[in-house]
């Protein structure tokens, strides 16, 4: 009986797991997900910028809207953390945008 080859995402996940980046770049995902993640409204007036650590750092518009979201951290932490078992983002960090998203 053949074997099945094997697919080049299940090979590169192992590839990324034994150099220990793999938490690392399932964080960085969330920078390509964060428009879906949190809504037109939200991805409308922010710019998810980079990820640390397990923080993200993202850039707000408006002062009324960085307000508004720091209230709204919890409720933003969960959207993108759903469906991850692994590499969760911790930690939000908001600033204000100093030219605009």
């Amino acid at each position: 009986m053949k074997k099945q080859p094997a697919r080049v995402g299940d090979l590169l996940g192992g590839f990324l797991e034994r150099q220990g980046v793999k938490e690392q770049v399932e964080r960085v995902a969330v920078l390509e997900e964060w428009a879906e993640r949190v809504g037109p409204r939200i991805a409308a007036v922010t710019k998810a910028r980079s990820v640390a650590e397990g923080t993200l750092f993202v850039e707000v518009k408006s002062s009324a809207w960085l307000m508004e979201l720091n209230m709204m951290k919890g409720r933003i932490l969960e959207r993108l953390n759903e469906g991850r078992t692994e590499a969760s983002i911790e930690k939000l960090v908001l600033v204000l945008s100093q030219d605009g998203p």
